[in-house]
């Protein structure tokens, strides 16, 4: 079994094809440096983008889907396991436990609440995954100025931009998670 990278990314299916493309580009990346996937499960936009890629590389797919998706025809069925989950929340736990690392790609709310998440768990000493977030052609500009601004009005401590590194590009991934920046929890939290 590979060490399985969780992709958060959007599910839309009318998209720039840039986003497509990058998409493609770390489901084939991940192969060729030996990461498998673990994502939620679907087929549509940029996760079927990720997972058909990886798969086509000869990669590992995981996926996780909650039945009600499932029932729609939602799921990639060509994934190596399709785990069925009743929930949303078993189904961002267990891809969490499966992960050795996680990147998220441009999305929608449903993506920015797992990065979330996962921010918060990195904030509260419980994950020590490398968390890497993509800023395709600046997507993300406007978040990172909000993270800032709550460091700035202090709603979050200064460690805010320690729990995640930042790629302009796919090709800026894999170094990141090959030497993932460290993280030092706040007093409270150690």
């Amino acid at each position: 079994m590979p060490k399985l990278l969780c992709v958060y990314c959007s599910s839309s299916r009318v998209l720039d094809p840039k986003y497509y493309a990058a998409a493609e580009a770390l489901g084939r990346g991940m192969v060729v440096r030996g990461w498998g996937l673990v994502y939620g499960g679907g087929h549509a936009g940029l996760m079927g983008s990720v997972a058909r890629a990886v798969k086509q590389e000869g990669g590992y797919v995981v996926g996780v889907i909650p039945e009600f998706m499932k029932s729609r025809e939602l799921a990639y069925l060509e994934a190596d396991e399709l785990v069925t989950v009743s929930t949303m929340r078993e189904r961002k736990q267990l891809m969490e436990e499966r992960a050795d690392g996680f990147v998220t790609l441009p999305g929608g709310i449903g993506t920015l609440e797992e990065l979330t998440e996962i921010m918060t768990l990195r904030y509260l000493n419980r994950l020590p995954k490398p968390v890497v977030l993509v800023n395709q052609d600046g997507f993300y500009d406007d978040l990172l100025r909000f993270f800032e601004r709550m460091v700035r009005e202090k709603f979050k401590s200064p460690g805010l931009s320690d729990l995640f590194t930042v790629a302009d590009t796919v090709d800026d991934v894999w170094r990141q998670l090959d030497a993932p920046r460290p993280f030092t929890a706040d007093d409270l939290w150690r």
